[in-house]
């Protein structure tokens, strides 16, 4: 007699949402009669919303990443790395891409792997609209690689104005920085890198400062944050502008070049480094999804169940879901504390979908919005159940609940007795270590 076939759930994404849903389903079925799989292109996990501080240094994702391998050892899961090239779902079957190394060489051929339920949770890229040059010239902040890659640029260009102003001191050497996008990530890494240029004449730049640091925040829309109220968004602004950015609103960028942005006046804004980050789309892939139905950005179509409008046994969360609510007029929007609950129904969902009662729909609720000026200013709205209402934050009273959502994350995925324990270890590297990533 043939023991009995697992029961066996794929998630196809390792950010907010796949993650904190594997560590759920893990830790109430285990391996016993379920075999629960995350699959993932990456090694580790870190938070997006923080890639903005990985990228100016302020902070070291090797102490705040996750690895998958460990993590699912603690948590009762089965961790594969690879990305999805498409899907059979008549014989309920993904795809995933072969695995190469980087010099390009195969390291592990394409693979197959069953499922009685899939979990579609592979978040979002940065969307370049077609712009000529974007992909060539510009960083996008999509993974901790990029992040990396960016810092890297950032520190080799303060230490060549750092010693052409050593060799002359009249140099009016710049680095030129130029964020498109003036969303939260935009707004966030324009005052990151000021904090930033304040902690490098302590660790071997003593020649270099803020004043030699050129920020251009460039947005096509009229103003900043459009997610906030007005009068906060002018406060972020104002607070920018003290800083030192340059914030342009109402300025399209039609072309990047290696010397800058292109606007739509013809204008050119030189920059020695070019971030886009103006809006983001679906991840694509390259086999396609089966015939799952998806919105115009390439988004799964989901039911209130967040089960896709195709098929009951594929469920969709987070940035690759286009969840449109009995009542709403829009979308759920892009955001973590969206994939956050998200994951929170969709293990609700699975759980009732294998014990055959009825499924819930997803409610959400919205937290507000916050926006980080590094350690300068915090922005942002807190609404539904936390305050009753919607009230305008700022100060330190935002940069606590702001600080909070990624302890609450830590939490999720980690238990209250870990999560904690690196709450407190985050607190205390913050003493004892560099201010700065400087390698």
């Amino acid at each position: 007699m043939q023991p009995q076939q697992k029961t066996q759930i794929v998630i196809v994404g390792g950010g907010a949402a796949g993650l904190e849903l594997a560590t759920r389903l893990g830790a109430r079925y285990g391996r016993k009669r379920h075999d629960i799989i995350l699959v993932d292109e990456n090694r580790t996990h870190i938070w997006k919303p923080l890639l903005h501080e990985v990228a100016a240094g302020s902070l070291d994702a090797n102490l705040d990443e996750v690895g998958y391998r460990g993590h699912c050892y603690r948590w009762g899961y089965r961790y594969f790395k690879g990305s999805l090239a498409g899907i059979d779902r008549a014989a309920q079957r993904i795809h995933l891409a072969p695995i190469l190394d980087d010099r390009g060489s195969e390291v592990v051929g394409p693979q197959t792997l069953r499922y009685d339920y899939l979990v579609l949770a592979y978040g979002s890229v940065t969307n370049d609209f077609g712009t000529p040059g974007v992909k060539e010239n510009c960083i996008f902040l999509d993974r901790r690689v990029d992040a990396d890659r960016f810092r890297d640029r950032l520190l080799d260009q303060c230490l060549r104005v750092s010693r052409a102003m050593t060799n002359d001191g009249g140099s009016d050497a710049r680095v030129r920085v130029s964020i498109v996008g003036g969303g939260a990530t935009g707004v966030e890494l324009a005052a990151e890198l000021f904090s930033a240029a304040d902690a490098l004449s302590h660790y071997g730049l003593e020649v270099f400062d803020r004043s030699r640091l050129e920020v251009s925040l460039i947005e096509a829309g009229p103003r900043i944050l459009p997610a906030l109220p007005e009068k906060l968004a002018e406060s972020a602004r104002h607070e920018l502008e003290t800083l030192g950015v340059r914030v342009r609103t109402a300025t399209p960028i039609v072309e990047s070049t290696a010397q800058g942005m292109v606007t739509g006046s013809g204008e050119m804004i030189a920059a020695d480094l070019q971030v886009w980050a103006a809006g983001v789309k679906a991840r694509p892939i390259a086999g396609g999804l089966d015939g799952l139905e998806t919105s115009r950005s390439g988004q799964v179509v989901v039911l209130p169940t967040l089960q896709s409008a195709t098929d009951p046994k594929v469920f969709a969360l987070g940035d690759c879901a286009y969840c449109l609510l009995p009542g709403r007029d829009r979308p759920i929007p892009p955001r973590a504390q969206a994939a956050h609950q998200m994951a929170t129904t969709a293990y609700h969902n699975l759980r009732r979908l294998m014990e055959g009662r009825p499924l819930k729909a997803f409610d959400y609720q919205d937290r507000g919005s916050l926006v980080s000026l590094s350690r300068f200013s915090t922005v942002g709205t807190l609404m539904g159940n936390l305050v009753g209402g919607r009230m305008a934050v700022e100060g330190r009273l935002a940069r606590l609940i702001y600080l909070s959502l990624y302890r609450l994350h830590l939490i999720a995925i980690h238990g209250w007795i870990k999560g904690t324990a690196l709450i407190a270890v985050g607190h205390a590297n913050r003493v004892v270590r560099p201010r700065l990533k400087l390698h």
